[in-house]
């Protein structure tokens, strides 16, 4: 895998992962939205949703990073790409929680956590 590529899945993985809890937190208050019919919902929530910038940044900085993905994955192996961004998206969702406050459970989480990052490890050498 060339190295421009890896940056690449890194900084998608920073992009989709960092800013998950804070378009979690930027979506709270919608479910106390409630209209007649299901059209004047939808627009109800779509407006609460638009209108608030801590919805609106992280989703469009979680969107440069699908389009960072997809410029990307036009030169990379998807056998190394996908293994690669999911999980390192997932590791930066669970950082980016806990510097926002969200507890992420058990030491058993830093377990799978390691054990991820052992993984790509190996399905990056066995590639290398």
């Amino acid at each position: 895998m060339l190295p421009e590529n890896a940056i690449g899945f890194i900084l998608v993985a920073l992009c989709w992962g960092f800013t998950n809890p804070f378009i979690k937190n930027g979506s709270k208050g919608l479910e106390t939205i409630k209209r007649n019919s299901w059209i004047s919902q939808a627009a109800a929530e779509y407006w609460y949703l638009f209108t608030r910038w801590q919805y609106v940044v992280p989703l469009v900085l979680n969107l440069c990073g699908s389009v960072v993905y997809y410029h990307t994955l036009g030169k990379a192996d998807l056998s190394l790409a996908v293994p690669i961004t999911n999980s390192l998206t997932f590791i930066f969702t669970t950082l980016a929680g806990i510097l926002l406050g969200e507890s992420i459970g058990s030491p058993r989480s830093w377990l799978g956590m390691a054990m991820v990052v052992l993984g790509v490890g190996l399905c990056v050498q066995s590639k290398a």
